[in-house]
């Protein structure tokens, strides 16, 4: 799941729009949960409304607070982010983005996507 918004546009001003996007959460038999038990984020979505959509879903917040806690302890989770970051940026189209048409890149951002999951695959099962 992606969002693509302007360069000059905050993180924290999708944040809403992305939680709300979250597909179903699998686990146990049964009904799926429909909110993840808990979201982690760096000092970039440190705000009030932020914590708060998140505590009408029900979601428990892990965000590092400014100025108090260090993002150290987001660690391996924050690894999980930047690693596929630089998976995107390994595809020369998107690293810069000189498409004027928002739809042919979100085009290129869901074709990299698709090769990034299908290079995740074990050998026998991948088609590639």
């Amino acid at each position: 799941m992606f969002c693509v918004t302007g360069a000059n546009r905050h993180d924290s001003v999708v944040f809403d729009e992305l939680v709300d996007a979250l597909p179903a959460v699998a686990g146990r038999r049964g009904r799926p949960r429909r909110w993840p038990g808990k979201l982690h984020a760096d000092k970039g979505y440190d705000y009030a409304r932020c914590r708060a959509h998140l505590k009408c879903r029900g979601i428990k917040d892990r965000i590092a607070r400014k100025g108090i806690e260090r993002n150290d302890r987001l660690g391996r989770h924050r690894w999980v982010v930047e690693r596929t970051h630089a998976w995107l940026a390994a595809f020369g189209k998107l690293r810069t983005r000189f498409e004027r048409r928002i739809d042919i890149h979100v085009a290129l951002l869901s074709l990299a996507c698709c090769v990034i999951c299908l290079r995740s695959l074990p050998p026998f099962c991948s088609p590639l």
